[in-house]
């Protein structure tokens, strides 16, 4: 008969350091999409299109 072994004896699949990486990265704003969707919006276009937006509200 084969002896189960206990989980909590079972070594952990997730890798510790990556996930510190993952955690630091975020925390720093600079996730997988930070970055790209910074360099890709121009402020100032948004902030013209918000006014018009609330221009046309009113």
């Amino acid at each position: 008969m084969a002896k189960r072994q206990n989980p909590a004896n079972q070594a952990s699949k997730t890798n510790a350091q990556e996930v510190q990486r993952q955690n630091q990265a975020a925390a720093q704003g600079q996730g997988n999409f930070g970055t790209e969707f910074a360099s890709e919006t121009n402020a100032q276009e948004v902030r013209a299109q918000n006014r018009k937006s609330e221009n046309n509200k009113k």
